[in-house]
Protein backbone atom coordinates (compact mmCIF):
# COMPACT_ATOMS: atom_id res chain seq x y z
CA UNK A 1 0.00 0.00 0.00
CA UNK A 2 1.30 3.44 -0.92
CA UNK A 3 0.86 6.54 1.19
CA UNK A 4 -2.64 7.96 1.53
CA UNK A 5 -3.22 11.60 0.67
CA UNK A 6 -6.16 13.80 1.58
CA UNK A 7 -8.33 14.91 -1.36
CA UNK A 8 -7.08 18.51 -1.05
CA UNK A 9 -3.45 17.39 -1.04
CA UNK A 10 -4.06 15.14 -4.02
CA UNK A 11 -5.63 18.02 -5.92
CA UNK A 12 -2.59 20.14 -5.08
CA UNK A 13 -0.22 17.47 -6.43
CA UNK A 14 -2.20 17.15 -9.65
CA UNK A 15 -2.21 20.93 -10.07
CA UNK A 16 1.47 21.49 -9.37
CA UNK A 17 2.57 18.65 -11.64
CA UNK A 18 0.63 20.01 -14.62
CA UNK A 19 2.93 22.47 -16.31
CA UNK A 20 1.21 24.82 -18.75
CA UNK A 21 1.19 28.40 -19.98
CA UNK A 22 -2.12 30.17 -20.50
CA UNK A 23 -1.71 33.70 -21.76
CA UNK A 24 1.10 35.19 -19.67
CA UNK A 25 0.48 32.99 -16.61
CA UNK A 26 2.59 29.87 -16.08
CA UNK A 27 1.27 27.16 -13.76
CA UNK A 28 2.91 24.07 -12.32
CA UNK A 29 5.69 26.33 -11.02
CA UNK A 30 6.96 26.92 -7.49
CA UNK A 31 9.18 29.60 -5.94
CA UNK A 32 12.18 27.99 -4.26
CA UNK A 33 14.15 29.40 -1.30
CA UNK A 34 17.05 30.30 -3.59
CA UNK A 35 14.85 32.92 -5.31
CA UNK A 36 14.32 31.10 -8.59
CA UNK A 37 11.16 29.59 -10.03
CA UNK A 38 11.06 25.90 -10.86
CA UNK A 39 8.60 23.81 -12.88
CA UNK A 40 7.85 20.73 -10.80
CA UNK A 41 7.05 18.23 -13.58
CA UNK A 42 10.54 17.98 -15.18
CA UNK A 43 12.09 17.89 -11.70
CA UNK A 44 9.99 14.89 -10.63
CA UNK A 45 10.54 13.18 -13.97
CA UNK A 46 14.28 13.62 -13.46
CA UNK A 47 14.16 12.02 -10.02
CA UNK A 48 12.27 9.02 -11.39
CA UNK A 49 14.51 8.73 -14.46
CA UNK A 50 17.59 8.92 -12.27
CA UNK A 51 16.41 6.02 -10.15
CA UNK A 52 15.88 3.99 -13.32
CA UNK A 53 18.63 5.52 -15.42
CA UNK A 54 19.80 3.71 -18.52
CA UNK A 55 21.23 4.46 -21.95
CA UNK A 56 19.69 2.73 -24.95
CA UNK A 57 22.41 0.78 -26.73
CA UNK A 58 20.66 1.07 -30.10
CA UNK A 59 19.88 4.80 -30.13
CA UNK A 60 22.42 6.07 -27.59
CA UNK A 61 19.56 7.88 -25.82
CA UNK A 62 20.10 8.73 -22.14
CA UNK A 63 16.69 8.37 -20.51
CA UNK A 64 17.49 11.01 -17.86
CA UNK A 65 18.44 13.80 -20.29
CA UNK A 66 15.74 12.85 -22.79
CA UNK A 67 12.96 12.82 -20.22
CA UNK A 68 13.86 16.08 -18.48
CA UNK A 69 15.10 18.40 -21.20
CA UNK A 70 16.20 16.77 -24.46
CA UNK A 71 12.84 16.17 -26.13
CA UNK A 72 11.15 19.41 -25.06
CA UNK A 73 14.19 21.52 -25.89
CA UNK A 74 14.60 19.95 -29.33
CA UNK A 75 10.91 20.28 -30.20
CA UNK A 76 10.75 23.91 -29.06
CA UNK A 77 13.77 24.78 -31.18
CA UNK A 78 12.22 23.08 -34.22
CA UNK A 79 8.84 24.75 -33.76
CA UNK A 80 10.53 28.13 -33.56
CA UNK A 81 12.60 27.33 -36.66
CA UNK A 82 9.43 26.36 -38.55
CA UNK A 83 7.60 29.54 -37.53
CA UNK A 84 5.11 27.72 -35.28
CA UNK A 85 5.95 29.79 -32.19
CA UNK A 86 7.37 33.28 -31.61
CA UNK A 87 10.13 32.32 -29.16
CA UNK A 88 12.46 29.35 -28.94
CA UNK A 89 13.32 29.64 -25.24
CA UNK A 90 12.17 31.50 -22.12
CA UNK A 91 11.16 33.88 -20.75
CA UNK A 92 11.64 34.52 -17.05
CA UNK A 93 8.74 35.65 -14.91
CA UNK A 94 7.70 37.29 -11.65
CA UNK A 95 5.47 36.28 -8.76
CA UNK A 96 2.62 38.38 -7.48
CA UNK A 97 4.17 38.29 -3.99
CA UNK A 98 7.59 36.85 -3.15
CA UNK A 99 6.62 36.09 0.46
CA UNK A 100 3.27 34.45 -0.41
CA UNK A 101 3.67 33.45 -4.04
CA UNK A 102 0.47 32.46 -5.82
CA UNK A 103 0.53 33.63 -9.45
CA UNK A 104 3.56 33.51 -11.74
CA UNK A 105 3.40 35.95 -14.68
CA UNK A 106 5.83 35.78 -17.60
CA UNK A 107 7.77 38.87 -18.66
CA UNK A 108 7.55 38.27 -22.42
CA UNK A 109 5.94 36.07 -25.04
CA UNK A 110 6.23 32.45 -23.89
CA UNK A 111 7.83 29.41 -25.41
CA UNK A 112 7.04 25.86 -24.24
CA UNK A 113 10.49 25.81 -22.62
CA UNK A 114 10.33 28.72 -20.18
CA UNK A 115 13.04 29.70 -17.71
CA UNK A 116 11.13 27.95 -14.91
CA UNK A 117 10.85 24.79 -17.01
CA UNK A 118 14.59 24.95 -17.74
CA UNK A 119 15.36 25.36 -14.03
CA UNK A 120 13.20 22.34 -13.20
CA UNK A 121 14.77 20.28 -15.99
CA UNK A 122 18.30 21.18 -14.87
CA UNK A 123 17.44 20.28 -11.29
CA UNK A 124 15.95 17.01 -12.55
CA UNK A 125 19.18 16.16 -14.38
CA UNK A 126 21.39 17.13 -11.44
CA UNK A 127 19.37 15.28 -8.79
CA UNK A 128 18.55 12.38 -11.10
CA UNK A 129 22.24 11.89 -11.85
CA UNK A 130 22.94 12.03 -8.12
CA UNK A 131 20.38 9.31 -7.46
CA UNK A 132 21.69 7.15 -10.31
CA UNK A 133 25.10 6.75 -8.69
CA UNK A 134 25.66 3.10 -7.72
CA UNK A 135 26.65 3.95 -4.13
CA UNK A 136 23.26 5.50 -3.36
CA UNK A 137 21.05 3.25 -1.15
CA UNK A 138 17.66 2.13 -2.42
CA UNK A 139 16.02 3.62 0.65
CA UNK A 140 17.32 7.13 -0.04
CA UNK A 141 14.78 9.66 1.26
CA UNK A 142 13.79 12.01 -1.52
CA UNK A 143 12.38 14.49 0.98
CA UNK A 144 15.81 14.80 2.61
CA UNK A 145 17.48 15.20 -0.78
CA UNK A 146 15.10 17.99 -1.84
CA UNK A 147 15.41 19.74 1.52
CA UNK A 148 19.19 19.72 1.34
CA UNK A 149 19.15 20.88 -2.28
CA UNK A 150 16.59 23.69 -1.93
CA UNK A 151 15.87 24.56 1.69
CA UNK A 152 19.31 24.15 3.23
CA UNK A 153 20.70 26.47 0.59
CA UNK A 154 19.25 29.24 2.69
CA UNK A 155 20.82 28.20 5.99
CA UNK A 156 24.54 27.85 5.37
CA UNK A 157 27.30 29.86 3.76
CA UNK A 158 28.29 28.42 0.36
CA UNK A 159 31.91 27.47 -0.09
CA UNK A 160 32.02 26.63 -3.79
CA UNK A 161 29.85 26.19 -6.86
CA UNK A 162 30.21 22.39 -6.78
CA UNK A 163 28.01 21.91 -3.72
CA UNK A 164 24.79 20.01 -4.43
CA UNK A 165 22.64 23.11 -4.05
CA UNK A 166 20.04 24.71 -6.28
CA UNK A 167 21.96 28.02 -6.25
CA UNK A 168 24.59 26.34 -8.41
CA UNK A 169 22.36 24.37 -10.79
CA UNK A 170 24.09 25.85 -13.84
CA UNK A 171 27.61 24.84 -12.85
CA UNK A 172 26.37 21.45 -11.62
CA UNK A 173 24.56 20.87 -14.91
CA UNK A 174 27.65 21.91 -16.89
CA UNK A 175 29.75 19.38 -14.97
CA UNK A 176 27.39 16.62 -16.13
CA UNK A 177 26.33 17.67 -19.63
CA UNK A 178 28.54 19.53 -22.10
CA UNK A 179 27.14 21.20 -25.18
CA UNK A 180 28.01 18.39 -27.62
CA UNK A 181 26.35 15.78 -25.40
CA UNK A 182 23.21 17.90 -25.11
CA UNK A 183 23.13 18.48 -28.87
CA UNK A 184 23.33 14.74 -29.54
CA UNK A 185 20.74 13.89 -26.89
CA UNK A 186 18.28 16.56 -28.07
CA UNK A 187 18.59 15.46 -31.69
CA UNK A 188 18.25 11.76 -30.82
CA UNK A 189 15.21 12.52 -28.66
CA UNK A 190 13.51 14.46 -31.46
CA UNK A 191 14.24 11.73 -34.01
CA UNK A 192 12.71 9.10 -31.75
CA UNK A 193 9.70 11.32 -31.08
CA UNK A 194 9.34 11.94 -34.82
CA UNK A 195 9.08 8.21 -35.49
CA UNK A 196 6.29 7.94 -32.92
CA UNK A 197 4.51 11.19 -33.80
CA UNK A 198 1.59 12.05 -36.05
CA UNK A 199 2.53 15.74 -36.17
CA UNK A 200 2.58 16.54 -39.91
CA UNK A 201 5.18 19.33 -39.54
CA UNK A 202 7.57 17.00 -37.75
CA UNK A 203 6.91 13.92 -39.87
CA UNK A 204 7.61 15.91 -43.06
CA UNK A 205 11.10 16.89 -41.90
CA UNK A 206 13.99 14.58 -42.80
CA UNK A 207 16.97 14.10 -40.51
CA UNK A 208 19.10 16.65 -42.38
CA UNK A 209 16.50 19.39 -41.87
CA UNK A 210 16.26 18.50 -38.19
CA UNK A 211 19.98 18.55 -37.59
CA UNK A 212 21.02 22.19 -38.07
CA UNK A 213 18.26 24.03 -36.15
CA UNK A 214 18.58 21.66 -33.19
CA UNK A 215 22.39 21.81 -33.08
CA UNK A 216 22.49 25.59 -33.42
CA UNK A 217 19.61 26.11 -30.98
CA UNK A 218 21.18 23.91 -28.31
CA UNK A 219 24.42 25.90 -28.66
CA UNK A 220 22.49 29.12 -28.02
CA UNK A 221 20.64 27.49 -25.12
CA UNK A 222 23.89 26.36 -23.53
CA UNK A 223 25.47 29.80 -23.83
CA UNK A 224 22.42 31.53 -22.34
CA UNK A 225 21.29 29.13 -19.62
CA UNK A 226 24.50 27.35 -18.64
CA UNK A 227 27.46 29.64 -19.32
CA UNK A 228 25.75 32.98 -18.55
CA UNK A 229 25.02 33.88 -14.92
CA UNK A 230 21.54 33.65 -13.49
CA UNK A 231 20.34 37.23 -12.97
CA UNK A 232 17.56 37.83 -10.44
CA UNK A 233 15.17 40.38 -12.01
CA UNK A 234 14.07 43.54 -10.21
CA UNK A 235 10.58 42.25 -9.53
CA UNK A 236 11.97 39.28 -7.63
CA UNK A 237 14.00 41.28 -5.12
CA UNK A 238 11.14 43.71 -4.56
CA UNK A 239 12.38 46.79 -6.39
CA UNK A 240 10.39 50.01 -6.22
CA UNK A 241 9.56 51.66 -9.56
CA UNK A 242 12.07 53.91 -11.28
CA UNK A 243 11.35 57.57 -10.53
CA UNK A 244 10.85 59.43 -13.76
CA UNK A 245 11.97 58.27 -17.17
CA UNK A 246 15.25 56.33 -17.52
CA UNK A 247 17.90 57.30 -20.04
CA UNK A 248 18.88 54.48 -22.38
CA UNK A 249 22.50 53.45 -22.78
CA UNK A 250 24.11 53.49 -26.21
CA UNK A 251 25.36 49.94 -26.73
CA UNK A 252 27.81 48.33 -26.86
CA UNK A 253 29.66 49.83 -23.91
CA UNK A 254 33.43 49.87 -23.49
CA UNK A 255 33.87 49.66 -19.72
CA UNK A 256 33.00 47.74 -16.58
CA UNK A 257 33.45 49.60 -13.29
CA UNK A 258 33.91 47.42 -10.20
CA UNK A 259 32.52 48.54 -6.83
CA UNK A 260 31.85 47.20 -3.37
CA UNK A 261 28.87 48.33 -1.31
CA UNK A 262 30.90 48.96 1.88
CA UNK A 263 27.51 48.93 3.62
CA UNK A 264 25.94 46.41 3.68
CA UNK A 265 29.35 45.34 4.95
CA UNK A 266 28.78 41.60 5.09
CA UNK A 267 28.38 39.34 2.03
CA UNK A 268 24.83 38.05 1.60
CA UNK A 269 24.72 34.28 1.19
CA UNK A 270 20.99 33.69 0.69
CA UNK A 271 18.33 35.09 -1.61
CA UNK A 272 16.43 36.46 1.38
CA UNK A 273 19.49 38.36 2.63
CA UNK A 274 20.54 39.62 -0.81
CA UNK A 275 17.02 40.77 -1.72
CA UNK A 276 16.80 42.67 1.58
CA UNK A 277 20.18 44.30 0.88
CA UNK A 278 19.01 45.34 -2.58
CA UNK A 279 15.88 46.97 -1.15
CA UNK A 280 17.95 48.73 1.51
CA UNK A 281 20.37 50.15 -1.07
CA UNK A 282 17.54 51.27 -3.30
CA UNK A 283 15.84 53.07 -0.40
CA UNK A 284 19.11 54.83 0.44
CA UNK A 285 19.73 55.88 -3.15
CA UNK A 286 16.17 57.01 -3.84
CA UNK A 287 15.26 58.55 -0.48
CA UNK A 288 18.55 59.84 0.94
CA UNK A 289 20.46 60.58 -2.27
CA UNK A 290 17.30 61.56 -4.16
CA UNK A 291 18.31 59.48 -7.17
CA UNK A 292 15.80 57.96 -9.53
CA UNK A 293 16.75 54.38 -8.65
CA UNK A 294 19.43 52.15 -7.18
CA UNK A 295 22.62 53.38 -8.79
CA UNK A 296 24.36 50.16 -9.82
CA UNK A 297 23.77 48.37 -13.09
CA UNK A 298 24.16 44.96 -11.43
CA UNK A 299 24.91 43.76 -7.92
CA UNK A 300 26.76 40.56 -7.01
CA UNK A 301 25.54 38.42 -4.14
CA UNK A 302 27.57 35.67 -2.47
CA UNK A 303 24.66 33.29 -3.04
CA UNK A 304 25.64 32.45 -6.62
CA UNK A 305 23.48 35.07 -8.37
CA UNK A 306 23.67 38.53 -9.89
CA UNK A 307 20.89 40.98 -9.08
CA UNK A 308 19.48 43.37 -11.65
CA UNK A 309 19.86 47.03 -10.70
CA UNK A 310 19.39 49.40 -13.61
CA UNK A 311 20.24 46.49 -15.87
CA UNK A 312 21.58 46.24 -19.39
CA UNK A 313 19.86 49.24 -20.94
CA UNK A 314 19.52 52.13 -18.45
CA UNK A 315 22.18 54.69 -17.53
CA UNK A 316 23.18 54.18 -13.89
CA UNK A 317 24.55 56.39 -11.12
CA UNK A 318 27.68 54.53 -10.07
CA UNK A 319 30.87 56.18 -11.40
CA UNK A 320 30.96 59.97 -11.54
CA UNK A 321 31.40 61.25 -15.08
CA UNK A 322 31.35 57.76 -16.58
CA UNK A 323 27.82 56.46 -15.99
CA UNK A 324 26.91 56.34 -19.66
CA UNK A 325 30.19 54.69 -20.69
CA UNK A 326 30.09 51.43 -18.78
CA UNK A 327 28.28 49.09 -16.41
CA UNK A 328 28.66 49.61 -12.67
CA UNK A 329 28.91 46.20 -11.01
CA UNK A 330 29.05 46.11 -7.21
CA UNK A 331 29.88 43.25 -4.85
CA UNK A 332 27.78 43.24 -1.68
CA UNK A 333 30.16 43.58 1.26
CA UNK A 334 33.21 45.47 2.50
CA UNK A 335 36.31 44.19 0.72
CA UNK A 336 39.04 46.33 2.22
CA UNK A 337 40.74 43.33 3.85
CA UNK A 338 39.36 40.24 2.13
CA UNK A 339 38.01 39.27 -1.25
CA UNK A 340 34.70 37.63 -2.18
CA UNK A 341 34.49 33.88 -2.56
CA UNK A 342 36.05 32.46 -5.73
CA UNK A 343 32.74 31.52 -7.34
CA UNK A 344 31.45 35.04 -6.65
CA UNK A 345 34.44 36.61 -8.41
CA UNK A 346 34.01 34.20 -11.33
CA UNK A 347 30.41 35.37 -11.81
CA UNK A 348 31.74 38.76 -12.91
CA UNK A 349 35.21 38.00 -14.29
CA UNK A 350 34.12 35.07 -16.45
CA UNK A 351 30.35 34.65 -16.77
CA UNK A 352 28.99 38.21 -16.72
CA UNK A 353 31.57 39.75 -19.05
CA UNK A 354 31.55 36.84 -21.52
CA UNK A 355 27.77 36.92 -21.65
CA UNK A 356 27.70 40.71 -22.08
CA UNK A 357 30.03 40.48 -25.09
CA UNK A 358 27.94 37.72 -26.67
CA UNK A 359 24.76 39.73 -26.24
CA UNK A 360 26.35 42.79 -27.84
CA UNK A 361 26.21 44.83 -24.62
CA UNK A 362 30.02 45.07 -24.25
CA UNK A 363 32.67 45.44 -26.93
CA UNK A 364 35.05 42.44 -27.10
CA UNK A 365 38.05 44.56 -26.03
CA UNK A 366 36.23 46.10 -23.04
CA UNK A 367 38.20 47.57 -20.12
CA UNK A 368 37.75 46.89 -16.41
CA UNK A 369 38.44 49.66 -13.90
CA UNK A 370 38.09 49.83 -10.16
CA UNK A 371 35.94 52.73 -8.94
CA UNK A 372 38.94 54.35 -7.20
CA UNK A 373 40.72 54.79 -10.52
CA UNK A 374 38.11 57.32 -11.63
CA UNK A 375 36.80 58.87 -8.42
CA UNK A 376 38.43 59.79 -5.09
CA UNK A 377 37.15 56.82 -3.11
CA UNK A 378 38.46 53.70 -1.38
CA UNK A 379 36.00 51.62 -3.40
CA UNK A 380 36.12 48.74 -4.30
CA UNK A 381 38.27 48.07 -1.24
CA UNK A 382 42.00 47.37 -1.10
CA UNK A 383 41.70 43.58 -1.27
CA UNK A 384 39.16 43.51 -4.10
CA UNK A 385 41.03 46.15 -6.09
CA UNK A 386 44.22 44.10 -5.78
CA UNK A 387 42.29 41.08 -7.06
CA UNK A 388 40.72 42.76 -10.10
CA UNK A 389 44.10 44.25 -11.05
CA UNK A 390 45.09 40.68 -12.05
CA UNK A 391 42.11 40.25 -14.41
CA UNK A 392 42.74 40.08 -18.14
CA UNK A 393 40.80 43.21 -19.12
CA UNK A 394 41.94 45.38 -16.22
CA UNK A 395 43.84 48.52 -17.18
CA UNK A 396 45.76 51.11 -15.21
CA UNK A 397 44.05 54.48 -15.43
CA UNK A 398 45.41 57.85 -14.37
CA UNK A 399 42.48 59.83 -13.04
CA UNK A 400 41.91 62.85 -15.24
CA UNK A 401 39.03 65.22 -15.78
CA UNK A 402 36.12 62.86 -16.49
CA UNK A 403 34.69 62.82 -20.01
CA UNK A 404 31.28 64.33 -20.70
CA UNK A 405 28.49 62.11 -19.46
CA UNK A 406 24.74 62.00 -19.64
CA UNK A 407 23.62 64.44 -16.95
CA UNK A 408 20.26 63.44 -15.53
CA UNK A 409 18.69 66.12 -13.34
CA UNK A 410 16.85 65.12 -10.15
CA UNK A 411 15.11 67.31 -7.61
CA UNK A 412 18.34 67.78 -5.67
CA UNK A 413 20.80 68.12 -8.56
CA UNK A 414 22.45 65.52 -10.72
CA UNK A 415 23.19 61.89 -10.05
CA UNK A 416 26.71 62.40 -11.33
CA UNK A 417 27.53 64.75 -8.46
CA UNK A 418 27.87 61.89 -6.02
CA UNK A 419 29.94 58.84 -5.33
CA UNK A 420 27.70 55.81 -5.06
CA UNK A 421 29.27 54.09 -2.05
CA UNK A 422 28.02 54.32 1.51
CA UNK A 423 31.50 55.25 2.80
CA UNK A 424 30.97 58.73 1.37
CA UNK A 425 34.48 58.87 -0.03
Amino acid sequence: MGPKFSPSYSRFLVKVLKHQVIGDVESGVVLTPDGTSVAVAPLIIGLEAGLKRNTCVITGLDSLIAATLGKDLGLSLLNFHNGLQSKALGPNGCWDNISRAQVYVLLDDPSPVTDAFINGAMDGVVLGAHLSQPDKPNSYKLSALLKDYYVSSGTKKPKSDVELRSNFRRSLFAALVNVSVLQDQALTSVLLYKNLSSDPHLVAMNETRLHDPVKQGVQEFYETYVECPNIIPRCMWGAQPYKGTPTNLTLPLKFVYIHHTYEPGQPCTTFEQCAADMRSMQRFHQNDRQWDDIGYSFVVGSDGYLYEGRGWFWVGAHTKGHNSLGYGVSFIGNYMEEIPAGFTLSLVRDSFTTCAVRKGHLVPNYTIHGHRQLVATSCPGDALFSEISTWKHFKIHNRLEPPPDTIRVTKEGTENEYVNEFDGK
